[in-house]
């Protein structure tokens, strides 16, 4: 997961550069007679990589926008606490400021996606991110009854 702008720009690098570098491959592969099909096995496992990269770079660029997705679960608040702190356009740095707490703790938090955090401390934090949750409790299996509703 790209969790700074920093990244975001190193990575983003990285993809266009292994765009031009696989394209320059597929062409080599093309040009030595061998056949469409062996070039695919040859290209596939590379192109992975690729497909890999490119979609943490598209993640970053969702949550930048503020498209963070559905919190299906309370394990799921430690990702929606990160990608709130991206869409705000703030630093870990920025972040710790404004909790009145190390640099380093946000650091570590976000390295293990907030885990166990304590939900009084979620709640300083979503209030620090200017962050308002909404949530729904429903029976388990009773999911698609609410959607239909």
């Amino acid at each position: 997961m790209i969790r700074s702008e920093a990244e975001y720009q190193e990575a983003a690098r990285r993809l266009s550069e292994q765009d031009k570098r696989l394209n320059e491959q597929q062409t080599k592969l093309g040009e030595t007679g061998l056949q469409p099909a062996e070039v695919k096995r040859v290209m596939d496992p590379l192109g992975s990589l690729q497909h890999q990269l490119a979609e943490e770079v598209e993640a970053y660029e969702r949550l930048k926008r503020g498209e963070f997705g559905e919190l299906r679960g309370l394990a799921d608040l430690g990702q929606l606490l990160i990608a709130a702190r991206i869409y705000r356009g703030l630093s870990q740095r920025e972040l710790a400021q404004r909790l009145g707490v190390h640099e380093s703790q946000v650091s570590r938090d976000e390295r293990h996606e907030y885990h166990q955090v304590a939900l009084q401390r979620a709640a300083r934090l979503l209030d620090a991110l200017e962050v308002d949750l909404h949530s729904q409790a429903l029976p388990r299996g009773e999911e698609a009854l609410a959607k239909a509703g």
